[in-house]
């Protein structure tokens, strides 16, 4: 889907001054229930950890066995999706709590944090869904857009999409290093290669803890816990790329081009994430273990807002939505995977562009939201520093 709503400019400022005004409310009102909130999520977390760990240390039991891999599944999943990559985007910083501020923490997943913040925290979050910007859009090795040109070797993509599933944490881990990038000669070679090592002693880290040191330290469950480990592991990654998939990748997230974001002004740069972001419809149980990611058009508009309240701002999002004409593309999981499947096969052939968008967007015109400007006062760079702080 290729973004063509366009909005005067009084109504971008307009929207941007009531996204504003939410945002500065929950800032103002953040307090002891939050910081509990928090902290209790993270005691859960470690408790399932500990539980999963003791249950593996009789896994030569089928029982025990399922029940470890249940608990550390479940245990990483949440250090990974509603604590670490929530963290690491600053959402807990007000607290000014050394253990849990973006600038200190590092997760329980093979990419290393600083790598993450990088390719994550500021070239996703301010470049969203930009052809040419964000690679995000297809993480370099896929196609979920005709406005990217086609490869021969797309055609494979509906089959390694699964192996990217699997082992998302180490796909990820590879991507942050931005070899492309290298091999275009805009990053240094020097500057590769300490990206390598850190990345390389993360990945070390992460293999020694889960396939050698609590392998051995189960003693005779070793094979078993090894299993477990590794099975834990994969449950988190398929999990966390599908729900990273249906955030980004069902019909209603749409695609911008470069020339659409020149002059990006606050407002703009709300009414983009709100295009091409998606939600998924479900639960309590949904929104916690999708480290409330579910809300994805509110994580987007507010990055570092304390992921418990997306919950509490989103109908007043979705009838601000409403209000301006903007889609607010949402759906239950089944749903939503099923277009981010469906993307997936149609996108590895050639086509797919729009008839009547043959390169992206409509060209700026007078009156359009997104046109050009020499001043970028508030807008793009003022929001990238925000958003990668």
């Amino acid at each position: 889907m290729t973004a063509t709503l366009n909005l005067s400019k009084a109504d971008t400022d307009a929207l941007g001054a009531e996204l504003d005004a939410i945002l500065a409310e929950v800032r103002e009102d953040l307090g002891a229930s939050d910081r509990e909130y928090i902290e209790g999520v993270i005691q859960l977390q470690r408790r399932l950890e500990v539980g999963g760990r003791a249950a593996l240390l009789m896994s030569i039991f089928p029982p025990a066995w399922l029940a470890g891999v249940t608990m550390l599944s479940s245990a990483k999943i949440l250090a990974s999706m509603e604590i670490g990559h929530n963290v690491m985007h600053g959402q807990w910083d007000w607290m000014r709590d050394p253990e849990i501020h973006s600038t200190t923490w590092e997760w329980d997943s093979a990419p290393t944090a600083e790598g993450w913040k990088h390719t994550h925290n500021y070239l996703h979050h301010t470049y969203t869904n930009v052809v040419g910007k964000d690679r995000d859009l297809g993480y370099t090795i896929m196609r979920v857009s005709g406005e990217q040109d086609w490869k021969p070797v797309y055609l494979a993509q509906p089959l390694y999409n699964v192996a990217l599933a699997a082992t998302f944490e180490w796909a990820i881990a590879l991507y942050d290093l931005e070899f492309d990038k290298l091999v275009a000669g805009e990053l240094s070679l020097g500057e590769y290669i300490r990206r390598s090592q850190g990345m390389m002693r993360k990945v070390a880290t992460q293999s020694l803890k889960d396939y050698v040191v609590w392998p051995l330290l189960s003693g005779i469950s070793a094979p078993t816990t090894f299993a477990a480990n590794l099975t834990a592991n994969v449950v988190r990654n398929v999990w966390a790329h599908t729900i990273i998939f249906c955030g980004h990748f069902p019909d209603g997230g749409a695609t911008f081009s470069e020339e659409s974001i020149e002059g990006e002004t606050r407002g703009e740069w709300y009414l983009r994430q709100m295009e091409g972001s998606c939600n998924i419809s479900g639960g309590p149980l949904l929104h916690l273990m999708s480290g409330n990611l579910s809300y994805q058009v509110e994580h987007h508009i507010f990055p570092d807002m304390p992921s418990n309240r997306y919950a509490e701002v989103a109908p007043r999002v979705q009838e601000i939505c409403e209000r301006y004409g903007i889609p607010y593309s949402t759906g239950p999981l089944h749903k939503q995977y099923a277009q981010v499947v469906k993307k997936i096969v149609r996108f590895a052939f050639p086509g797919g562009k729009r008839a009547d968008a043959p390169e992206s967007i409509p060209a700026p015109t007078p009156g359009n939201t997104r046109k050009g400007g020499a001043t970028r006062s508030k807008g793009i760079d003022e929001r990238a520093s925000r958003v990668a702080a």
